[in-house]
């Protein structure tokens, strides 16, 4: 049986950047319910939503104060409760961000947790006596930098982070931390989410024995300070995959539910958080296009790897952007590129995520040093680590404010709001927003598409080539990576589709010349 995350395409949502809705300069839901049309007629079929919860924002939401409401930045439960209901009118789903691996230090948990050793909840945290001399108990830094050890004064013992001091890391070993959160999965999917991604999940456990991490060899100067250290004994733990599937069996409570996994691993140990006959997550995702070289025949070997080592029954997934990493505009090369990009994305077999403003071609901002907002780049500066870059504001017209707010954006807009917006796009045939639509909407009827076999045809420097087929439907699509035109030689007849160049009307060529960085979606002949 199919599922609609099977031939579905998720959109993530910032909330804070995708529209304000009352004016103080941060987007909010009554802001995402008023897009929601724009949304349907782009042709995607399920919206994932960063954290909407209460948090004090030391990292925008990911520090959780209230797993089971709504922070007032971003409206009220009965918007929410609207939310679902205008995205379910539309046949759209709604995947919420899950984060189960800490809590804010404003938490009623860890408030209880830290006020006193006798506390019930004390255990509900990771707090260990100071090893010799008052040092921290291991070496295990932060993902944002310094020791992922806190000292707590009152209490007289440190507590664990594997983020920042204000995102106290949760004791998954202790049951009713397993129950506690369980609980709150199902408090969400009673209201009628669709699914979670679940953020962290490689973190979830760590070495119970405190184990230092050894040094990387790898490591050098003016990299992440975090990566001094190989996370052995602090991420990817064998125990994780039992927490796993605790939250795969509550899923499995409700009808059509997807679980996504936020996993930074090599390909071999991402393919095991599908878990033991498929009981793990649904979609781990698969960052792995994000690293590869931007090259036809590194994204061909990743291809490859990739369909090898899924497990029997277990759906592909791709990611090209998301709120963590530089813009794909940014990062490959350009406009030319980037369509590239697009193409690919949406034509390989497996369940893509579109990151907003992808679509219309958003690149990064630069943010000036007084504008700085993400938590990252202050705690370790210059090294180019912080986000806000790919975070801002979305870009709906050349307006003041870019049509997303009537006040102050909360990120710096840049210039790119005045040409890469969608008003304009809207009237503009050969724009990345006709584009994604064009992809969006052939992909929905094509059931090679969305659906289908994959078979690569060929690669080399400039050039991939693959087929996707349903049945007697065969399609091929060639994306030219180089700078000068490549003839298609005994690929044909063909029927062009598409194209990422022109809107020409199709064609039947037995020898097809692609131009440079042009990429095409074609119907072979049965």
């Amino acid at each position: 049986m199919t599922r609609w995350w099977q031939s579905g395409v998720v959109y993530q949502i910032y909330p804070r950047s995708f529209q304000d809705s009352n004016g103080d300069g941060i987007g909010d839901l009554p802001g995402i319910i008023s897009r929601l049309d724009y949304l349907a007629e782009l042709g995607i079929d399920a919206v994932w939503i960063s954290p909407i919860y209460p948090s004090p924002m030391a990292d925008f939401g990911y520090d959780v104060a209230d797993y089971q409401n709504i922070d007032p930045l971003f409206g009220t439960l009965a918007d929410f409760e609207r939310l679902v209901a205008e995205l379910h009118r539309r046949n759209l789903k709604l995947i919420l961000d899950f984060v189960p691996n800490h809590t804010s230090i404003e938490h009623e948990w860890f408030r209880a947790s830290r006020s006193s050793r006798q506390d019930p909840k004390r255990d509900w945290y990771i707090w260990r006596d100071a090893g010799a001399n008052g040092e921290p108990p291991s070496n295990w830094l932060s993902e944002f930098g310094g020791s992922a050890w806190t000292w707590d004064e009152s209490s007289r013992q440190f507590y664990y982070h594997a983020f920042l001091a204000d995102q106290p890391d949760l004791n998954w070993r202790n049951p009713q931390v397993q129950e506690a959160l369980l609980n709150v999965m199902r408090f969400w999917l009673a209201r009628g989410v669709d699914g979670f991604r679940v953020d962290a999940i490689h973190m979830l456990i760590e070495s119970e024995q405190l184990i230092d991490n050894p040094p990387n060899p790898a490591w050098r100067p003016g990299k992440s300070p975090a990566r001094q250290l190989l996370r052995r004994h602090t991420a990817d733990q064998p125990e994780t995959h039992a927490m796993i599937a605790l939250m795969r069996r509550v899923a499995d409570e409700f009808n059509e539910r997807v679980l996504i996994g936020e996993v930074s691993a090599p390909i071999d140990r991402l393919m095991s958080y599908y878990g033991d006959s498929l009981r793990g997550f649904h979609l781990p995702f698969n960052f792995h296009l994000l690293s590869t070289p931007w090259q036809a025949l590194p994204i061909a070997t990743l291809i490859r790897q990739y369909e090898a080592a899924l497990p029997p029954g277990g759906w592909p997934n791709w990611v090209l952007g998301n709120h963590d990493r530089s813009r794909l505009l940014s990062r490959v090369g350009g406009s030319a590129q980037a369509r590239l990009a697009a193409m690919l994305l949406l034509t390989l077999r497996g369940t893509p995520t579109i990151y907003y403003g992808e679509e219309i071609g958003m690149g990064d901002v630069e943010i000036p040093v007084e504008s700085v907002m993400d938590p990252w780049e202050r705690n370790v500066p210059g090294l180019g680590l912080g986000r806000d870059p790919c975070r801002t504001p979305m870009c709906w017209s050349a307006e003041p404010g870019a049509g997303f707010t009537t006040g102050r954006p909360w990120l710096p807009l840049g210039e790119q709001f005045r040409w890469a917006n969608v008003a304009h796009q809207e009237q503009d045939s050969d724009s990345f927003l006709c584009l994604y639509r064009s992809l969006l909407a052939l992909r929905r009827v094509e059931v090679a598409l969305s659906l289908g076999t994959y078979q690569e045809r060929w690669s080399d420097s400039r050039l991939l080539m693959y087929e996707r087929a349903a049945g007697a439907r065969r399609l091929l699509i060639a994306l030219n990576f180089g700078d000068t035109a490549y003839q298609l030689a005994e690929v044909g007849p063909l029927r062009i589709l598409l194209s990422t160049h022109t809107q020409a009307p199709a064609r039947n060529l037995a020898t097809v010349t692609l131009q440079a960085q042009e990429g095409i979606v074609a119907e072979l002949s049965a």
